[in-house]
Order: C-alpha cells, then sequence, then structure tokens
C-alpha cells in the first residue's frame, strides 16, 4: 500500500490538473480576504457579500475537492491504474485506502491558501466581515475581534478545518470507485453539499435530526470554529471526522470488493 501512495502522491506532484486548482484556490482566498476586509470600510457594498461568499472555501472546496476525486480515482479506473495494482497482487482494500490518503493529501494541499491566508490576515488585527454567509475558514476570519491571537490556539483550529474538509469529502470516495465518471461524481457531491446545507438548518427546529447529523462532520457547529472553541470542541470535531471518513472507506470496500473491473 505504502508503494502506491508513494506513486500516486509523485503523480500527484506532477500533475497540471492540481497546479491549476491550486492557483485556483490561491486566486479565491485571496479574493475572499480582500473582500471580507473592504466590506466593514464601506469600500465595497455590503449586499456584495453573495459574491464573497462565492470565493470562500467552503464553496470552491466544494466544487474543486469533488473535481480532485474524480481526476485522481476515476481517471485510474480509464487508465487502467486500478486495474494494474489489483492484477499485480495488490488488494482492494490497499488500493482504496492509498485512494483515500491521497485525495486527503491533495485536498489539504488546495486549502493551503485558506490556511495561510487566515492565518496571515487574524495576524493583522484588522476587522473583516462577511455578513451572516460566513463559514469555515471564512468565518474563523470574520469572528475574530481583533485581539491578541494565540498561534497554537490558531493552529489548533486551522487543523480542525482542514479535517473536516477532509472529512466531508470522503463522501467523494465510495462515488468514484462506484461511478467512475468525474462528471457524476462533481454533480452529485456539489448538490449534496448543498443539501447538506439545507438539511442542517432543521437542527435547530428538531433537536433530534440534530443530534443524528452531528455524528457526521456535517452537523453540529463543527465548521463554525473561532478562536474560542474549546479544546474539546475542536476534539469532538475530528474525532467525528475521522469516523466518518473511516465508515467512508468501509462503504467503499463493501461496494467494491465483489464489483467486476472492466
Amino acid at each position: 500500500m505504502f508503494n502506491l501512495i508513494q506513486a500516486d502522491l509523485f503523480k500527484l506532484s506532477k500533475s497540471m490538473a492540481i497546479k491549476i486548482l491550486f492557483a485556483l484556490t490561491t486566486v479565491s482566498a485571496v479574493v475572499m480576504a480582500v473582500m471580507a476586509y473592504l466590506i466593514p470600510q464601506g469600500k465595497i457594498e455590503a449586499n456584495m457579500t453573495g459574491i464573497g461568499f462565492m470565493f470562500s472555501d467552503v464553496n470552491m472546496i466544494s466544487i474543486l475537492g469533488a473535481v480532485i476525486a474524480g481526476i485522481f480515482i476515476c481517471g485510474d479506473f480509464d487508465n487502467k491504474t486500478i486495474h494494474d495494482a489489483i492484477a499485480n497482487g495488490c488488494s482492494r482494500a490497499a488500493v482504496i485506502v492509498s485512494k483515500a490518503i491521497v485525495l486527503g493529501c491533495a485536498i489539504t494541499l488546495i486549502l493551503l491558501p485558506y490556511v495561510i491566508i487566515t492565518g496571515v490576515a487574524l495576524s493583522t488585527g484588522s476587522e473583516f466581515s462577511m455578513g451572516s454567509v460566513a463559514v469555515g475558514f471564512l468565518h474563523l476570519l470574520t469572528s475574530s475581534d481583533g485581539s491578541t491571537i494565540d498561534i497554537w490556539t490558531l493552529l489548533s483550529a486551522l487543523v480542525t478545518l482542514i479535517i473536516l474538509y477532509v472529512a466531508q469529502l470522503s463522501v467523494c470516495v465510495p462515488l468514484a470507485f462506484v461511478l467512475k465518471k468525474p462528471v457524476l461524481v462533481v454533480a452529485i457531491y456539489y448538490g449534496f453539499s448543498i443539501l447538506t446545507a439545507q438539511l442542517t438548518r432543521l437542527s435547530d427546529s428538531y433537536p433530534v435530526f440534530g443530534r443524528i447529523v452531528s455524528w457526521t462532520p456535517y452537523g453540529g457547529n463543527y465548521a463554525f470554529v473561532t478562536l474560542d472553541t474549546g479544546t474539546g470542541d475542536m476534539v469532538t470535531a475530528i474525532t467525528v471526522s475521522i469516523l466518518f471518513m473511516i465508515v467512508m472507506i468501509a462503504v467503499t470496500y463493501s461496494a467494491f470488493r465483489k464489483s467486476e473491473i472492466k
């Protein structure tokens, strides 16, 4: 399995697609931070928050994360890489786990611009605002009151959000192994992300539903981590995310272990 991971990471480092996606998230992260800085100063109208949200991490990663899954998992079905690995004695479980790990690494890579820019922006002590649409790194950025930041608290919040996003996008692993079509993976996951965003709003009205959803990385207040979030809450978010990823890998294995590879 380690050879599979090493080979995929090497392929990832040489991929033009990942470089383009990294450039897109870099530009988007800059635009997001600049707009969040200019809005409270009155240099940009408050009704522009919708445009700012388009460049935010939660919106961009919902699309680009699924694109990565489509490219690096579905693509390996097209070029027979997965077929060759299994034919050469690699177990299907090893193939699935290696793909999931590399997908997580790729998602972390394209999230780095948001991580770096959020950290740098917070260190300036400036005021940032994007109205009520802020989620994820954007929420972390806009929730700060400009006071002195503890570096370890900031790093903990950033790492928690990275793991949360990787867990959310782990849904793309079973989708990619079952559907094997990048377009379908992107379309279904983006629709799913919109649906989960709407469903989580029901938690306020239906506490039982909220408790159920809180066992997934889509529920609770996991995506609304701030510098004031307690260590216990961050640990809970990370634990739920890791358990969810394990479940997604198990679901993938259950669906893929008996499927015919053509």
